[in-house]
């Protein structure tokens, strides 16, 4: 009987949550003030990199002094040179990143070049010795509100559900009881 009773609640428990989740959608005003406010959080900027990663500083060396001779063969000596199997193909090409996702050596180094212009000194990171060619930087943008609307609306409705729950935990009156032993199997 008392197992009944676990399954009664647990069935109700669910419905009562299903019912809030449905009335608490977020209107589109909500949505968007929101999304505005995340949007004043944004700040900084991302950069659009190429690298050539090799293992030994006297390596890094020899292909900063090749580009100096050469600067337009970065792709190509990254794709004979880099040990980094994941942009080596696309010529050393990291695409667009934000500093946060990099090794701190790294994105101190990209964050002091100049567009168009490669590290003077090999950047020693645990990952080895990395030759940089920054080709850009902007400012970081928020997605557009249509992009991110479905993610706010859910992340709002979790919020009210989870804001009614604990109400109803702060008004509730708990007392726990002691179930009893079930008998000794002799």
């Amino acid at each position: 009987m008392a197992k009944i009773d676990l399954i009664r609640q647990s069935v109700l428990a669910n419905a009562y949550v299903r019912d809030l989740m449905k009335s608490s959608t977020a209107s589109d005003d909500m949505l968007k003030a929101e999304y505005e406010k995340i949007k004043a959080t944004i700040t900084g900027s991302e950069y659009k990199a190429r690298h050539i990663l090799v293992e030994k500083e006297a390596e890094a060396r020899d292909i900063i002094a090749k580009l100096k001779k050469d600067p337009g063969s970065f792709a190509k000596l990254a794709m004979e040179k880099s040990k980094d199997t994941g942009s080596k193909t696309r010529g050393g090409d990291l695409g667009w990143f934000d500093l946060d996702r990099m090794a701190p050596e790294f994105s101190t180094a990209v964050s002091k070049l100049e567009k168009g212009t490669f590290t003077a000194e090999p950047v020693k990171t645990q990952f080895g010795y990395h030759v940089i060619l920054l080709e850009d930087s902007k400012p970081i943008e928020a997605p557009p509100f249509d992009q991110v609307k479905p993610q706010l609306a859910q992340e709002l409705q979790q919020q009210n559900v989870q804001k009614q729950l604990d109400d109803l935990k702060a008004k509730a009156k708990i007392e726990i009881v002691e179930a009893l032993a079930p008998p000794a199997v002799k």
